[in-house]
């Protein structure tokens, strides 16, 4: 029998070996060592137990090695157990010392309370000694018994944790994340967005004020606040247009603009009140004076009649939008709460507004100073005449779909135009130059003038109409398009229809010292030389900020340094469609809108 064990143990033969067999094998674990391993802990618990338990551990220990695996002789075991001991006692020792130099260690034992540095190392040292992928441990929440692998989450305090408790404790973690996670900074930088913004007219240049970026903060966090206090209107205003902007105006932060005391509530955005939501601002301001409204898909006819059952008595009311409100509600507004506006601006309520709510303005707003109309098709001319018997107008402004003749509007300026501080009227192409002339005559105290899509009035008659005008000097002029349009011969004009050289040479010499604001858009029959004698070096225009001299076909790169000379307050000036603008060194703090280059079409001046 031992002759043949021998011979087998010689030849090396050995069976099929398992899957757990061939597993520890990948992994460089031998089963010899593992026995000797546990040989090695028998021997050490006898011995510490005393000379006869070591008599009585030693003998089954040797019929165990025999009748398991007898190719193994039992020297063999016992060496491997004292190799493995020792590699060990010396892997340990490496382990330690290199605890003793790592930067952890010396923090943590400045840190510590006690100067005992081998209780540190101890624990430092244990701290080590986590469990290997593929070895079994216990779940430090649920206690549960599970194997090791390489992606076991530790636990709280520092054990591993089962699969469903990693899950868990996962789930916590990201709902704590969304909740800490922070707004996202609407108002920051990046090229794009600050070019949009410049693009749009609301980049400032420069740092933002603090009460600026109070109220961007505000806006950002609008959910954790209350009510707004004592804030000053303006600062308000300034959040209703940015949570309007954000689409963040709803019947939550409505309430926030809403106090028994308030006079002025201004919804920039109102698409998403409903009916009620509007009946409420009546309901709760009960001093309410001045209303905006922006969007007002559903002020209908039932929140006017509630306006009409309270005891308010608007002076100035702004609505955008209203398209269900019907002329009779209306003209029944007009006629009880009409004494006491002063101000009133409607803005695409296109199918009710008529000829003769305008007569029920007539008849019944006699404090009325502003009256705005726009994008509205049903107003003509009979409603202009009813306009121009409305002596106490000091604000007027017209966009009108239908087709209107020149008359109504001269007759407007002939009744009222020496009270008129502001005359706007947009898209009249067939308006000729007796209204210039009747502006010329009448109007005394204007400030601002627009007129804009002309198609026959004249240069001479703009000429006229700024020359020797006894009105003082203007502060905004819009003429935009104001031009001979002629689809076969566009840049031909022997007749000089539309504003060209000469109006503007007089325009710039009867207002431009005190100009601020100056839009010549797609005037293209200005010419090269108006531009330089208006801009010459002998020229100054201190109050003019804004200028839009875009598609004028003549402005050049010296026109445009010219400008920038002449005006040096300057802070913006758009030159879209002029061609001949290539290389313009703008000066430090302008801007430029308009010229296509490798950095955008926006260029915020650097030089000095």
């Amino acid at each position: 029998m031992s002759s043949s064990r021998q011979t087998r143990t010689g030849r090396s033969i050995r069976g099929p070996q398992s899957a757990l067999t061939d597993f520890l094998a990948s992994q460089n674990i031998s089963a010899a060592q593992i026995r000797a391993d546990a040989d090695a802990r028998r021997a050490a618990a006898a011995r510490e137990a005393g000379p006869s338990t070591t008599t009585v551990a030693e003998e089954p220990a040797e019929e165990e090695d025999e009748d398991e695996e007898e190719d193994v002789p039992t020297t063999s075991r016992r060496a491997a157990a004292a190799r493995a001991r020792d590699q060990k006692r010396k892997k340990q020792a490496e382990t330690i010392e290199k605890i003793k130099k790592s930067k952890a260690y010396k923090k943590r034992k400045r840190e510590a309370d006690d100067s005992d540095s081998d209780d540190l190392v101890e624990t430092m040292f244990a701290e080590k000694l986590t469990p290997l992928p593929g070895q079994m441990e216990h779940c430090e929440i649920c206690e549960k018994r599970f194997t090791v692998t390489p992606y076991s989450r530790a636990g709280p305090n520092g054990g591993l944790l089962c699969a469903k408790c990693s899950k868990d404790l996962a789930k916590d973690d990201d709902a704590a994340k969304k909740k800490k996670k922070k707004p996202l900074n609407t108002g920051g930088g990046g090229r794009r967005k600050t070019q949009s913004k410049i693009l749009d007219g609301t980049q400032p240049t420069g740092a933002k004020t603090l009460t600026t970026l109070c109220v961007e903060t505000l806006a950002k966090n609008i959910e954790l606040a209350d009510d707004l206090g004592d804030l000053p209107p303006r600062a308000i205003d300034r959040i209703a247009r940015l949570l309007s902007k954000r689409r963040m105006l709803g019947p939550q932060t409505l309430n926030l603009f809403l106090q028994p005391a308030t006079e002025q509530v201004m919804v920039y955005d109102g698409a998403r009140l409903s009916s009620d939501d509007y009946k409420r601002i009546f309901s709760v301001a009960s001093r309410l004076e001045k209303l905006k409204l922006r969007n007002a898909i559903q002020f209908k006819d039932e929140v006017m009649e509630y306006l009409l059952g309270r005891q308010l008595m608007l002076k100035y009311f702004y609505i955008h939008g209203a398209n269900l409100l019907s002329a009779a509600v209306w003209e029944r507004y007009i006629r009880e709460k009409g004494a006491h506006l002063e101000t009133l601006q409607i803005y695409y309520t296109d199918k009710h507004v008529n000829d003769e709510i305008l007569k029920s303005v007539k008849n019944h707003c006699h404090a009325l100073k502003r009256l705005k109309i726009c994008h509205n098709q049903q107003v003509s001319d009979e409603g202009l005449l009813h306009i121009a018997e409305m002596s106490s107008l000091e604000h007027l402004g017209l966009q009108l779909v239908k087709f209107t003749t020149t008359e109504p509007y001269v007759k407007i300026v002939q009744n009222v135009g020496r009270n008129l501080r502001t005359f706007s009227i947009k898209e009249v192409p067939d308006v000729d130059d007796r209204l210039l002339d009747a502006l010329h005559k009448e109007a005394t105290v204007l400030t601002k003038l627009r007129i804009t899509g002309s198609e026959v009035m004249t240069d001479s008659g703009f000429a006229r109409l700024f020359t020797d005008w006894k009105n003082r000097p203007l502060v905004s002029v819009d003429l935009q398009r104001c031009r001979h349009v002629d689809a076969a011969k566009p840049r031909e004009n022997a007749h000089l229809v539309g504003f060209c050289s000469d109006g503007f040479r007089a325009l710039m010499k009867h207002s431009g010292r005190q100009l601020r604001y100056l839009n010549v858009h797609a005037c293209r029959h200005i010419s090269q030389e108006a531009f330089e004698d208006a801009f010459a070096e002998d020229k100054t225009y201190p109050e003019l900020q804004y200028v839009e001299v875009s598609f004028c076909e003549e402005v050049t790169d010296f026109i445009v340094g010219s400008i920038f000379r002449a005006c040096p307050n300057l802070k913006e000036m758009n030159v879209f469609g002029c061609m001949k603008v290539k290389d313009v060194r703008v000066p430090r703090g302008r801007i430029l809108v308009g010229v296509p280059n490798a950095q955008g079409m926006v260029i915020e001046g650097s030089d000095d």
